[in-house]
């Protein structure tokens, strides 16, 4: 198995507290409703949110991905962080065992956030994530974090 690995920050003026609860605790009520072109619903399928819990997202017609089930590693609403994985579904493109991810959002020195995630691709067997599959879901990604950044500016 090889493991493809990227990180991406986005800075923000919305309060880190605010953009945390927004897009990691709350993720599965908002997305739907502020991003309704890409997401049709989300739904926990088991647990209370925090660790072990599983959701099923379910992505809008039209979208490359029909859905996809997210399980939340670990969770801290005090630090701020989050760490999940996806499991199954389309996102793992028939190549990938799973994708691992991680949230840190933090406070800057100006009263902004800065939003920091880490994703790591882990691809079946010999499998090879393609320089194309990359960019198309590292594209996916920035268009869904600037989307609910500017959603919350709003």
């Amino acid at each position: 198995m090889g493991v493809v690995s990227w990180e991406t920050e986005v800075s923000s003026p919305v309060p880190a507290a605010k953009l945390f609860k927004a897009t990691v605790l709350d993720a599965h009520i908002i997305f739907p409703k502020i991003l309704p072109q890409t997401f049709k619903n989300s739904e926990i399928i088991k647990g209370d949110g925090g660790p072990g819990t599983l959701k099923k997202v379910f992505y809008a017609e039209g979208e490359e991905i029909k859905s996809m089930t997210h399980r939340v590693d670990a969770i801290d609403e005090k630090n701020l962080t989050n760490s999940y994985r996806i499991i199954e579904g389309d996102a793992l493109m028939g190549i990938l065992e799973l994708i691992t991810g991680e949230v840190e959002v933090t406070t800057t020195p100006d009263g902004g956030t800065l939003y920091k995630t880490v994703h790591n691709y882990h691809t079946k067997g010999d499998e090879v994530m393609s320089e194309e599959n990359r960019l198309l879901a590292s594209s996916r990604l920035m268009r869904l974090i600037s989307w609910q950044i500017r959603m919350l500016i709003n």
